[in-house]
């Protein structure tokens, strides 16, 4: 088995747009997604909008300093992830096919391996 990590990034301002309709396809993409990664589901969680998050980085002397927002501006940013254990690649990108924001031209799925120690 190996773990991999699931990254929902898109675009903040057109998620923000989306009409019920638009949710109940994305909400319909992860009910599937669920019922068949079933257990291999380790951790999982949709995320506040950027306006919430907090970066903390070194400052000039060294020290931890938090700042408001992510550290990179861009168009695309996280908006939630699962953390999944299958046996090969292959079963995270085919679970990952399964997500709504697979087929959207604003958004995407990474599947990133963990390393394992």
């Amino acid at each position: 088995m190996a773990e991999y990590f699931i990254a929902i990034s898109g675009n903040e301002q057109r998620w923000d747009a989306m009409t019920a309709d638009d949710w109940a396809a994305i909400d319909e993409g992860h009910r599937r997604f669920r019922e068949q990664a079933g257990t291999a589901i380790l951790a999982a969680g949709q995320l506040e909008g950027r306006g919430d998050w907090t970066t903390v980085r070194a400052s000039s002397s060294g020290e931890p300093t938090a700042v408001d927002g992510p550290f990179a501006e861009t168009k695309e940013m996280l908006g939630g992830f699962y953390l999944i254990d299958v046996p090969e690649k292959a079963d995270a990108i085919a679970l990952a096919s399964l997500l709504a924001e697979t087929r959207a031209d604003h958004s995407g799925v990474e599947v990133i391996p963990l390393v394992v120690r």
